[in-house]
Protein backbone atom coordinates (compact mmCIF):
# COMPACT_ATOMS: atom_id res chain seq x y z
CA UNK A 1 0.00 0.00 0.00
CA UNK A 2 1.18 3.50 -0.83
CA UNK A 3 2.59 5.61 2.00
CA UNK A 4 0.52 8.75 2.50
CA UNK A 5 1.79 12.18 3.45
CA UNK A 6 0.84 13.79 6.76
CA UNK A 7 -1.36 16.21 4.85
CA UNK A 8 -3.26 13.33 3.26
CA UNK A 9 -3.68 11.56 6.61
CA UNK A 10 -5.06 14.65 8.30
CA UNK A 11 -7.36 15.23 5.34
CA UNK A 12 -8.89 11.76 5.75
CA UNK A 13 -10.09 12.73 9.24
CA UNK A 14 -12.37 15.41 7.81
CA UNK A 15 -14.81 12.68 6.81
CA UNK A 16 -15.35 12.01 10.52
CA UNK A 17 -15.74 15.68 11.38
CA UNK A 18 -12.52 15.67 13.42
CA UNK A 19 -10.66 18.95 13.46
CA UNK A 20 -7.26 17.95 12.09
CA UNK A 21 -5.69 21.09 13.59
CA UNK A 22 -6.37 19.84 17.11
CA UNK A 23 -5.01 16.29 16.92
CA UNK A 24 -1.78 14.36 16.53
CA UNK A 25 -1.48 11.31 14.28
CA UNK A 26 1.20 8.69 14.75
CA UNK A 27 1.72 5.09 13.60
CA UNK A 28 0.51 2.58 16.17
CA UNK A 29 0.94 -1.13 16.89
CA UNK A 30 2.88 -3.89 15.19
CA UNK A 31 0.34 -5.31 12.73
CA UNK A 32 1.57 -6.39 9.31
CA UNK A 33 -1.67 -6.32 7.30
CA UNK A 34 -3.47 -3.03 7.90
CA UNK A 35 -1.88 0.40 8.46
CA UNK A 36 -2.82 1.70 11.90
CA UNK A 37 -2.59 5.18 13.43
CA UNK A 38 -3.41 6.60 16.86
CA UNK A 39 -5.29 9.90 16.90
CA UNK A 40 -5.25 11.99 20.08
CA UNK A 41 -5.95 15.57 21.11
CA UNK A 42 -2.90 17.84 21.16
CA UNK A 43 -4.02 19.81 24.20
CA UNK A 44 -6.40 17.56 26.13
CA UNK A 45 -5.00 14.15 27.09
CA UNK A 46 -8.33 13.22 28.71
CA UNK A 47 -10.35 13.55 25.52
CA UNK A 48 -11.36 10.57 23.41
CA UNK A 49 -8.62 9.05 21.26
CA UNK A 50 -9.19 7.07 18.09
CA UNK A 51 -7.65 4.32 15.99
CA UNK A 52 -7.52 5.09 12.27
CA UNK A 53 -6.90 2.12 9.98
CA UNK A 54 -6.36 1.61 6.30
CA UNK A 55 -7.81 -1.78 5.34
CA UNK A 56 -5.49 -3.85 3.19
CA UNK A 57 -7.75 -4.65 0.25
CA UNK A 58 -5.12 -6.92 -1.28
CA UNK A 59 -5.83 -9.29 1.62
CA UNK A 60 -9.47 -8.37 2.19
CA UNK A 61 -10.73 -7.99 -1.35
CA UNK A 62 -14.23 -6.96 -0.30
CA UNK A 63 -13.72 -4.44 2.53
CA UNK A 64 -17.40 -3.48 2.60
CA UNK A 65 -18.33 -7.04 3.57
CA UNK A 66 -15.61 -7.11 6.22
CA UNK A 67 -17.01 -3.95 7.77
CA UNK A 68 -20.61 -5.14 7.54
CA UNK A 69 -19.63 -8.17 9.61
CA UNK A 70 -17.73 -6.03 12.12
CA UNK A 71 -20.50 -3.46 12.54
CA UNK A 72 -23.22 -6.09 12.94
CA UNK A 73 -21.22 -8.22 15.40
CA UNK A 74 -19.99 -5.32 17.55
CA UNK A 75 -23.49 -3.81 17.70
CA UNK A 76 -24.81 -7.17 18.90
CA UNK A 77 -21.98 -7.48 21.41
CA UNK A 78 -22.55 -3.99 22.77
CA UNK A 79 -26.16 -4.87 23.60
CA UNK A 80 -25.12 -8.11 25.30
CA UNK A 81 -22.39 -6.39 27.29
CA UNK A 82 -24.78 -3.64 28.39
CA UNK A 83 -27.39 -6.19 29.46
CA UNK A 84 -24.74 -7.94 31.58
CA UNK A 85 -23.87 -4.65 33.30
CA UNK A 86 -20.58 -4.27 31.44
CA UNK A 87 -19.07 -1.31 29.62
CA UNK A 88 -19.62 -1.60 25.84
CA UNK A 89 -17.20 1.26 25.21
CA UNK A 90 -14.33 -0.76 26.67
CA UNK A 91 -15.38 -4.39 26.19
CA UNK A 92 -15.91 -4.39 22.43
CA UNK A 93 -14.65 -2.43 19.45
CA UNK A 94 -16.73 0.62 18.55
CA UNK A 95 -16.84 1.67 14.91
CA UNK A 96 -17.38 5.38 14.30
CA UNK A 97 -19.41 6.12 11.16
CA UNK A 98 -18.35 8.89 8.81
CA UNK A 99 -20.34 12.12 8.53
CA UNK A 100 -22.30 10.30 5.80
CA UNK A 101 -23.15 7.46 8.17
CA UNK A 102 -20.82 4.95 6.50
CA UNK A 103 -18.53 2.45 8.24
CA UNK A 104 -15.80 3.03 5.65
CA UNK A 105 -14.30 6.18 4.23
CA UNK A 106 -13.52 5.26 0.62
CA UNK A 107 -11.08 7.67 -0.97
CA UNK A 108 -9.44 7.87 -4.36
CA UNK A 109 -5.67 8.15 -4.61
CA UNK A 110 -3.70 9.03 -7.73
CA UNK A 111 -0.54 6.99 -8.14
CA UNK A 112 2.79 8.20 -9.54
CA UNK A 113 1.86 6.90 -12.99
CA UNK A 114 -1.48 8.77 -12.87
CA UNK A 115 -3.57 5.69 -12.15
CA UNK A 116 -6.47 6.21 -9.73
CA UNK A 117 -7.26 3.56 -7.15
CA UNK A 118 -9.45 3.32 -4.06
CA UNK A 119 -8.40 3.07 -0.42
CA UNK A 120 -10.60 2.03 2.48
CA UNK A 121 -10.30 3.71 5.88
CA UNK A 122 -12.13 3.18 9.16
CA UNK A 123 -12.14 4.71 12.64
CA UNK A 124 -12.54 3.05 16.04
CA UNK A 125 -12.72 4.51 19.52
CA UNK A 126 -9.37 3.81 21.19
CA UNK A 127 -9.72 1.61 24.29
CA UNK A 128 -7.81 3.51 26.95
CA UNK A 129 -5.76 2.08 29.81
CA UNK A 130 -5.13 -1.31 28.23
CA UNK A 131 -2.10 -3.40 27.33
CA UNK A 132 -1.51 -6.26 24.93
CA UNK A 133 1.08 -9.03 24.80
CA UNK A 134 2.90 -10.70 21.92
CA UNK A 135 3.82 -13.58 24.24
CA UNK A 136 2.26 -14.54 27.54
CA UNK A 137 4.33 -13.40 30.53
CA UNK A 138 2.46 -15.78 32.84
CA UNK A 139 -0.02 -18.64 33.05
CA UNK A 140 -2.57 -16.19 34.44
CA UNK A 141 -2.41 -13.90 31.40
CA UNK A 142 -2.85 -16.88 29.06
CA UNK A 143 -5.89 -17.98 31.08
CA UNK A 144 -7.28 -14.44 30.95
CA UNK A 145 -7.04 -14.49 27.17
CA UNK A 146 -9.05 -17.72 27.27
CA UNK A 147 -11.76 -16.05 29.34
CA UNK A 148 -11.89 -13.15 26.89
CA UNK A 149 -12.26 -15.43 23.86
CA UNK A 150 -14.71 -17.60 25.79
CA UNK A 151 -16.88 -14.58 26.63
CA UNK A 152 -16.70 -13.46 23.01
CA UNK A 153 -18.00 -16.86 21.90
CA UNK A 154 -20.67 -17.02 24.63
CA UNK A 155 -22.05 -13.57 23.90
CA UNK A 156 -22.34 -14.46 20.22
CA UNK A 157 -23.70 -17.99 20.72
CA UNK A 158 -27.19 -16.97 19.58
CA UNK A 159 -26.08 -14.64 16.79
CA UNK A 160 -27.31 -15.88 13.38
CA UNK A 161 -23.87 -16.82 12.08
CA UNK A 162 -25.20 -17.71 8.64
CA UNK A 163 -25.98 -14.04 7.99
CA UNK A 164 -22.28 -13.10 8.12
CA UNK A 165 -20.20 -12.81 4.98
CA UNK A 166 -17.43 -15.37 4.44
CA UNK A 167 -14.68 -12.82 3.94
CA UNK A 168 -11.97 -15.43 3.28
CA UNK A 169 -13.52 -18.33 1.43
CA UNK A 170 -13.04 -21.81 2.95
CA UNK A 171 -10.55 -20.41 5.45
CA UNK A 172 -10.50 -23.45 7.78
CA UNK A 173 -11.52 -26.09 5.26
CA UNK A 174 -8.70 -28.50 6.17
CA UNK A 175 -9.41 -30.99 3.32
CA UNK A 176 -9.05 -28.10 0.86
CA UNK A 177 -5.74 -27.14 2.49
CA UNK A 178 -4.64 -30.75 2.01
CA UNK A 179 -5.62 -30.63 -1.66
CA UNK A 180 -3.61 -27.41 -2.09
CA UNK A 181 -0.68 -29.24 -0.49
CA UNK A 182 -0.95 -32.10 -3.01
CA UNK A 183 -0.97 -29.61 -5.88
CA UNK A 184 2.17 -27.95 -4.49
CA UNK A 185 3.94 -31.32 -4.23
CA UNK A 186 3.08 -32.21 -7.81
CA UNK A 187 4.08 -28.80 -9.16
CA UNK A 188 7.29 -28.61 -7.08
CA UNK A 189 7.84 -25.18 -8.60
CA UNK A 190 11.21 -24.49 -7.01
CA UNK A 191 12.45 -28.10 -6.74
CA UNK A 192 12.22 -28.26 -2.96
CA UNK A 193 10.26 -31.48 -2.49
CA UNK A 194 13.48 -33.50 -2.25
CA UNK A 195 14.58 -31.33 0.73
CA UNK A 196 11.52 -32.08 2.87
CA UNK A 197 10.38 -35.63 2.12
CA UNK A 198 9.98 -36.63 5.80
CA UNK A 199 7.75 -33.59 6.36
CA UNK A 200 5.73 -34.36 3.22
CA UNK A 201 5.25 -37.95 4.38
CA UNK A 202 4.09 -36.80 7.83
CA UNK A 203 1.14 -34.95 6.32
CA UNK A 204 0.37 -37.59 3.68
CA UNK A 205 -0.03 -40.12 6.50
CA UNK A 206 -2.66 -37.88 8.14
CA UNK A 207 -4.96 -37.22 5.20
CA UNK A 208 -7.95 -38.81 6.94
CA UNK A 209 -7.46 -36.65 10.03
CA UNK A 210 -8.01 -33.58 7.86
CA UNK A 211 -11.64 -34.62 7.30
CA UNK A 212 -12.75 -35.10 10.92
CA UNK A 213 -14.27 -31.67 11.61
CA UNK A 214 -15.30 -30.89 8.04
CA UNK A 215 -17.24 -34.15 7.76
CA UNK A 216 -19.09 -33.47 11.03
CA UNK A 217 -19.92 -29.96 9.82
CA UNK A 218 -21.19 -31.18 6.44
CA UNK A 219 -23.35 -33.82 8.19
CA UNK A 220 -24.91 -31.13 10.43
CA UNK A 221 -23.43 -32.62 13.60
CA UNK A 222 -21.71 -29.38 14.58
CA UNK A 223 -23.42 -25.98 14.75
CA UNK A 224 -22.07 -23.05 12.75
CA UNK A 225 -21.05 -20.25 15.14
CA UNK A 226 -19.61 -16.76 14.90
CA UNK A 227 -15.86 -17.29 14.97
CA UNK A 228 -12.95 -14.88 15.27
CA UNK A 229 -10.44 -16.91 13.23
CA UNK A 230 -7.30 -15.27 14.64
CA UNK A 231 -7.43 -16.11 18.33
CA UNK A 232 -3.86 -15.28 19.26
CA UNK A 233 -2.91 -13.64 22.54
CA UNK A 234 -2.14 -10.28 20.92
CA UNK A 235 -5.76 -9.93 19.84
CA UNK A 236 -6.92 -9.44 23.42
CA UNK A 237 -6.63 -6.11 25.24
CA UNK A 238 -6.02 -6.42 28.99
CA UNK A 239 -7.04 -3.88 31.59
CA UNK A 240 -3.85 -2.09 32.59
CA UNK A 241 -4.81 -1.94 36.28
CA UNK A 242 -6.47 -5.32 36.91
CA UNK A 243 -4.77 -7.47 34.27
CA UNK A 244 -8.14 -8.90 33.27
CA UNK A 245 -8.86 -9.79 29.65
CA UNK A 246 -11.11 -6.98 28.50
CA UNK A 247 -11.69 -6.66 24.77
CA UNK A 248 -11.22 -8.94 21.75
CA UNK A 249 -9.86 -6.98 18.79
CA UNK A 250 -8.85 -7.49 15.13
CA UNK A 251 -12.26 -8.61 13.88
CA UNK A 252 -11.46 -8.61 10.16
CA UNK A 253 -11.80 -12.39 9.97
CA UNK A 254 -15.04 -12.67 11.96
CA UNK A 255 -17.26 -15.02 9.97
CA UNK A 256 -19.16 -18.32 10.24
CA UNK A 257 -17.12 -21.24 11.55
CA UNK A 258 -16.64 -23.80 14.31
CA UNK A 259 -15.76 -23.07 17.93
CA UNK A 260 -13.19 -25.87 17.67
CA UNK A 261 -11.31 -23.76 15.11
CA UNK A 262 -11.00 -20.72 17.40
CA UNK A 263 -10.19 -22.79 20.47
CA UNK A 264 -7.73 -24.92 18.51
CA UNK A 265 -5.84 -21.98 17.07
CA UNK A 266 -5.37 -20.52 20.55
CA UNK A 267 -3.97 -23.83 21.75
CA UNK A 268 -1.73 -24.22 18.70
CA UNK A 269 -0.12 -20.86 19.35
CA UNK A 270 -0.36 -20.54 23.11
CA UNK A 271 0.24 -24.05 24.48
CA UNK A 272 3.58 -24.34 22.72
CA UNK A 273 6.75 -23.81 24.73
CA UNK A 274 8.41 -22.00 21.80
CA UNK A 275 7.68 -19.59 18.99
CA UNK A 276 6.13 -21.07 15.86
CA UNK A 277 9.34 -20.54 13.87
CA UNK A 278 11.81 -21.89 16.46
CA UNK A 279 14.56 -23.74 14.55
CA UNK A 280 15.74 -25.70 17.61
CA UNK A 281 13.10 -28.40 17.97
CA UNK A 282 14.40 -29.45 21.39
CA UNK A 283 12.75 -26.26 22.67
CA UNK A 284 9.38 -27.04 21.07
CA UNK A 285 6.86 -28.95 23.17
CA UNK A 286 3.12 -29.11 23.64
CA UNK A 287 2.49 -28.05 27.24
CA UNK A 288 -0.36 -29.84 29.00
CA UNK A 289 -0.09 -27.27 31.79
CA UNK A 290 -0.78 -24.40 29.38
CA UNK A 291 -3.44 -26.47 27.63
CA UNK A 292 -5.29 -27.10 30.88
CA UNK A 293 -5.05 -23.48 32.06
CA UNK A 294 -6.54 -22.23 28.80
CA UNK A 295 -9.20 -24.96 28.63
CA UNK A 296 -10.50 -24.47 32.17
CA UNK A 297 -10.76 -20.69 31.72
CA UNK A 298 -12.30 -20.90 28.24
CA UNK A 299 -14.94 -23.43 29.25
CA UNK A 300 -15.82 -21.49 32.38
CA UNK A 301 -17.19 -18.87 30.02
CA UNK A 302 -18.60 -20.75 27.05
CA UNK A 303 -18.78 -24.41 28.12
CA UNK A 304 -22.34 -24.26 29.52
CA UNK A 305 -23.79 -23.12 26.15
CA UNK A 306 -21.85 -25.54 23.93
CA UNK A 307 -23.31 -28.77 22.58
CA UNK A 308 -21.90 -32.09 23.69
CA UNK A 309 -20.51 -32.73 20.22
CA UNK A 310 -18.75 -29.34 20.24
CA UNK A 311 -17.08 -30.23 23.53
CA UNK A 312 -16.06 -33.64 22.22
CA UNK A 313 -14.35 -32.09 19.19
CA UNK A 314 -12.34 -29.35 20.91
CA UNK A 315 -9.26 -31.53 21.21
CA UNK A 316 -9.55 -32.29 17.50
CA UNK A 317 -9.67 -28.55 16.95
CA UNK A 318 -6.26 -28.21 18.59
CA UNK A 319 -4.79 -31.05 16.54
CA UNK A 320 -6.29 -29.96 13.25
CA UNK A 321 -5.53 -26.26 13.52
CA UNK A 322 -1.92 -27.20 14.19
CA UNK A 323 -1.91 -29.74 11.37
CA UNK A 324 -3.57 -27.26 9.00
CA UNK A 325 -1.10 -24.54 9.84
CA UNK A 326 1.78 -26.91 9.22
CA UNK A 327 0.22 -27.87 5.88
CA UNK A 328 0.01 -24.21 4.90
CA UNK A 329 3.62 -23.50 5.87
CA UNK A 330 4.90 -26.51 3.91
CA UNK A 331 2.67 -25.71 0.92
CA UNK A 332 4.16 -22.22 0.84
CA UNK A 333 7.69 -23.57 1.18
CA UNK A 334 7.12 -25.88 -1.79
CA UNK A 335 5.68 -23.00 -3.81
CA UNK A 336 8.70 -20.76 -3.18
CA UNK A 337 7.58 -18.75 -0.11
CA UNK A 338 4.96 -16.66 -1.88
CA UNK A 339 2.42 -16.15 0.92
CA UNK A 340 3.94 -16.05 4.40
CA UNK A 341 6.57 -13.43 5.04
CA UNK A 342 10.01 -14.98 5.54
CA UNK A 343 13.09 -13.53 7.18
CA UNK A 344 15.63 -16.29 6.59
CA UNK A 345 16.36 -19.32 4.47
CA UNK A 346 14.04 -22.27 5.22
CA UNK A 347 11.87 -20.09 7.44
CA UNK A 348 8.66 -21.79 6.31
CA UNK A 349 10.28 -25.20 6.69
CA UNK A 350 11.23 -24.33 10.28
CA UNK A 351 7.63 -23.29 10.90
CA UNK A 352 6.43 -26.56 9.41
CA UNK A 353 8.67 -28.59 11.69
CA UNK A 354 7.46 -26.86 14.85
CA UNK A 355 3.86 -27.66 13.90
CA UNK A 356 4.80 -31.28 13.19
CA UNK A 357 6.45 -31.54 16.61
CA UNK A 358 3.34 -30.11 18.29
CA UNK A 359 0.94 -32.37 16.39
CA UNK A 360 3.04 -35.41 17.29
CA UNK A 361 2.95 -34.55 20.98
CA UNK A 362 -0.78 -33.78 20.84
CA UNK A 363 -1.37 -37.23 19.34
CA UNK A 364 0.52 -38.85 22.21
CA UNK A 365 -1.43 -36.80 24.77
CA UNK A 366 -4.80 -36.88 23.02
CA UNK A 367 -6.65 -38.97 25.61
CA UNK A 368 -5.38 -36.71 28.37
CA UNK A 369 -6.50 -33.64 26.40
CA UNK A 370 -9.99 -35.12 26.06
CA UNK A 371 -10.06 -35.93 29.76
CA UNK A 372 -9.13 -32.35 30.72
CA UNK A 373 -11.83 -30.92 28.43
CA UNK A 374 -14.61 -33.14 29.74
CA UNK A 375 -13.53 -32.51 33.34
CA UNK A 376 -13.60 -28.75 32.73
CA UNK A 377 -16.86 -28.46 30.80
CA UNK A 378 -19.10 -27.41 33.70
Amino acid sequence: MTKLSSKQLYGILNQWDIDSNKVNIRPYGSGHINDTYLINDKNNPNSTSYILQRVNHDVFTEPEKVMRNIVDVTTFLAKKIGAEGGNPRRETLNVLPTVDGEALNIIEIESANDEVYQEYWRLYIFVEDTVDFQQSPSLEIFAESARAFGRFARRLIDYPAGTLHETIERFHDTPKRFDDFLIAIKADQVARAKTCQPEINFFLEREQDCHVLQDLLENDQLPVRVTHNDTKLNNVLFDRETGKGLCVIDLDTVMPGLLAHDYGDSIRFGASTALEDEPDLTKVHFSLELFEAYTVAYLTEVGPVMTEKELETLAWGARLMTLECGLRFLTDYLAGDTYFKIERKNHNLDRTRTQIKLVSEMEVNFDKMQEIIMKSKN
